[in-house]
C-alpha cells in the first residue's frame, strides 16, 4: 500500500489531475463493508494533505463503525454532468483510525479544523487509483490505473 505523497513521487502528473477531480467536488462517496459484507456508500469529506489522504467526520458515524471493523473501503469524488466531463477518480485501499494526539494535531493544523471540535481521522493508504477522464476531442473515455510499484497503465475506450 501507498500513501498520495507516493503517487505524487511516483507520477505527479496523474496525481494532480486525481487531486483536481476530487477537489472538484465538496462530497465524495465512500464505500465500506457493513458487518454483515453487505456495501454501504456515504456521502463524506475527504482531504489532502502533508502527501496523505484523510476521511474526517462526525462521532459515532456508522461509516466509520464500518471501517474499524473491515478497513477496506473505496472513495469516488463524484462525476460532473455528461456535457461538462471531464474526469473523475477513485481511490480503493484500507482506512486507518487515527487517535493519537500528534497526528490528529498534524491533520488539523493542516486543515485549520477548530480546536475542540469532536471529530473522527482515519488515514488512507492506497491499494488502487483509478481515473477516467475523456481525450481532448472528446471521443474516447481514456482509464489510467495506478497501483503502487506497477506503476500506471492506461486503457482507451470509444
Amino acid at each position: 500500500m501507498a500513501s498520495f505523497a507516493d503517487l505524487e513521487a511516483a507520477e505527479p502528473e496523474l496525481a494532480t489531475r486525481v487531486r483536481a477531480a476530487f477537489d472538484a467536488h465538496g462530497h465524495k462517496v465512500l464505500a465500506t463493508l457493513r458487518a454483515d459484507g453487505s456495501p454501504r456508500v456515504s456521502g463524506i469529506e475527504a482531504r489532502f494533505t502533508d502527501g496523505d489522504l484523510w476521511l474526517a467526520g462526525l462521532p459515532r458515524s456508522v461509516t466509520f463503525a464500518d471501517l474499524r471493523r473491515d478497513p477496506r473501503m473505496a472513495l469516488h469524488s463524484g462525476s460532473d454532468e455528461p456535457a461538462d466531463f471531464s474526469a473523475d477518480a477513485k481511490v480503493s485501499g484500507r482506512a486507518a483510525e487515527v487517535t493519537d494526539e500528534a497526528g490528529r494535531a498534524r491533520f488539523t493544523q493542516a486543515t485549520g479544523v477548530p480546536a475542540g471540535q469532536p471529530f473522527e481521522l482515519f488515514h488512507v493508504e492506497l491499494e488502487q487509483v483509478v481515473l477516467t477522464a475523456v481525450s481532448d476531442d472528446r471521443s474516447t473515455l481514456v482509464i489510467s490505473l495506478w497501483r503502487p510499484g506497477r506503476g500506471v497503465v492506461r486503457t482507451e475506450r470509444t
